[in-house]
């Protein structure tokens, strides 16, 4: 009997609400969000830029070279779920006059820039092109008007 009522205490122990449990914390206080991205609308020149490689634009060659790349007001599809409208479009590459490459670019609110990209950007009105991963890419990163514009090639290069 007298383990019977061992048994119906350690019960009652376990069903009783601990003050430990009976606790109840507030979540942690989550980063806030930025509001929607603003790209600007219509075609832009960004600037120019010379490529130190060759590089496949769009699955076409893109020759080394000195470029002006050029904004258009074209929006790249399919869009990425829960991505911003406008803010990954197709650039142009123009060198005399004539379009030689285009590629898709996105584009970065300067206050949202230390969320995608570690690096040092380049400043305001500049631009710089990189080698990354081996020499396999390329990146182009443009700098202006409070928005930074990162374009990728693959150079199929290796180290």
């Amino acid at each position: 009997m007298r383990n019977q009522w061992v048994l119906v205490g350690l019960l009652a122990m376990s069903l009783a609400p601990a003050p430990a449990l009976a606790q109840h914390k507030a979540p942690n206080q989550q980063p806030g969000t930025d509001g929607v991205p603003t790209a600007p609308t219509g075609e832009l020149v960004l600037g120019t830029v010379r490529l130190t490689k060759a590089t496949t634009a769009d699955g076409k060659p893109l020759a080394a070279g000195t470029y002006t790349v050029r904004l258009t007001a074209q929006e790249a599809k399919p869009d990425a779920k829960g991505a911003s409208e406008n803010i990954e479009r197709w650039v142009e590459f123009v060198q005399r006059g004539t379009v030689k490459g285009r590629e898709v670019v996105s584009i970065i609110p300067s206050t949202e820039l230390k969320n995608v990209v570690k690096d040092t950007p380049p400043g305001a009105g500049m631009s710089k092109v990189q080698m990354l991963k081996g020499n396999e890419y390329m990146r182009v990163w443009i700098n202006k008007g409070g928005n930074h514009y990162l374009i990728y090639f693959p150079t199929g290069g290796s180290a």
